[in-house]
C-alpha cells in the first residue's frame, strides 16, 4: 500500500500510466478536449483517494475505475447533446477498455522500442509529424522534401513501425520486458 502522504509516488505513478489511461478515456470520449477534462477530474479524485489504493501495481486499473465514473458524470453533464450514448453502452465500452489496458501498455512499450530503433533523421521526422504544431507542408519544407515525397516517406516509416510493433508483440507472445 502506498504512503498516502507520498505525493512524489502519486505523481510518478500518474505520469507512468498517463498514456494508457488517456487511451482508455479516448475509447469512451469523442474528443481530445473531453479526454483532457475527464483526465484532470479523475486525477484530482485519485489524488484525494490515494490512501485507498491497496497496491501501487494496480494504480492504472484503479485510476481507470475512477475515470470511468468521471466519464459517466461528464456524460450526464452533457446529456443535452444528441450524441451521448446510453449508460449501458458506456459500461460495455468501459469494460472492454479495461480488459485491453494491458495490451495497450504492451503496444506502447513496443512502439517506444521501435521508435528508438529508427535512425535519428527518421525518428526526428516521425516525432515532429505526431507532436503537432506544424503542418505537413512546412515539415516537408524543413526536411527539404516535396510535399508528395514527404507523405510517402512518412507512410513508409509508419508501415515500418507497424511491422516492428507486430514483430515485437509476436516474438514476445505479448509479454514485453518493462
Amino acid at each position: 500500500m502506498p504512503d498516502p502522504s507520498d505525493k512524489d509516488a502519486f505523481v510518478r505513478l500518474l505520469l507512468k500510466h498517463d498514456r494508457s489511461i488517456r487511451g482508455y478515456l479516448r475509447s469512451m470520449l469523442p474528443s481530445a478536449n473531453d479526454v483532457d477534462e475527464v483526465m484532470q477530474n479523475a486525477s484530482v479524485v485519485a489524488w484525494r483517494k490515494f490512501d485507498q489504493l491497496d497496491d501501487s501495481e494496480n494504480f492504472a486499473r484503479w485510476l481507470c475505475v475512477i475515470a470511468r465514473y468521471e466519464v459517466l458524470m461528464y456524460r450526464r453533464g452533457k446529456a443535452r447533446d444528441r450524441l451521448v450514448l446510453s449508460d449501458e453502452v458506456d459500461r460495455m465500452i468501459a469494460d472492454e477498455g479495461l480488459e485491453e489496458l494491458s495490451l495497450r501498455e504492451q503496444q506502447l512499450r513496443a512502439l517506444d522500442g521501435c521508435i528508438h530503433q529508427l535512425k535519428n533523421e527518421r525518428r526526428e521526422l516521425i516525432v515532429k509529424v505526431y507532436s503537432g504544431g506544424e503542418s505537413m507542408k512546412s515539415l516537408a519544407a524543413s526536411f527539404g522534401k516535396s510535399h508528395e515525397a514527404f507523405y510517402k516517406m512518412v507512410s513508409r516509416i509508419r508501415k515500418d513501425l507497424h511491422r516492428c510493433v507486430q514483430l515485437k508483440l509476436t516474438q514476445s507472445d505479448g509479454e514485453l520486458p518493462t
